[in-house]
């Protein structure tokens, strides 16, 4: 790493971490090491992690390299989202008020809620049987 300036930022969403890196560069997006298009072939999914870079207009000046862990595709999503504009807003504070305005700053805290014993679910009883 001679002399490469990366800067650090950390997303969760549900139970998905993702660690991500910017680096000045080119605008390449890398996720676990592969493009973006093959770890989120589904477009709509690319653009959210790609929203934080475009409402910063900063998608061409940062080569973003993220590591993801643990979830599902929309945990990771938000993980990633997050873990962007944190990264973002370390790199230039001045624009942390943009990307608080499109909501991309706050953590989401829902959570899955656990199984309750006596039943099925996490509220979920047993079906009645009157006879």
């Amino acid at each position: 790493m001679a002399g490469k300036e990366y800067i650090w930022g950390l997303g969760r969403r549900k139970t998905s971490v993702a660690r991500v890196r910017l680096a000045a560069g080119t605008g390449v997006v890398l996720v676990n090491n592969r493009k973006i298009e093959e770890y989120f072939p589904v477009e709509r999914l690319q653009k959210l992690v790609k929203k934080p870079l475009e409402v910063t207009e900063a998608h061409a000046r940062f080569d973003v390299w993220v590591n993801l862990a643990g979830g599902g595709i929309t945990g990771q999503v938000g993980a990633c989202v997050l873990g962007i504009a944190r990264a973002l807003t370390k790199a230039d504070p001045t624009t942390e008020a943009a990307l608080r305005r499109h909501g991309l700053m706050t953590r989401d805290s829902r959570m899955v809620e656990r199984k309750k014993y006596g039943l099925r679910k996490a509220r979920r009883g047993c079906q009645f049987s009157k006879r």
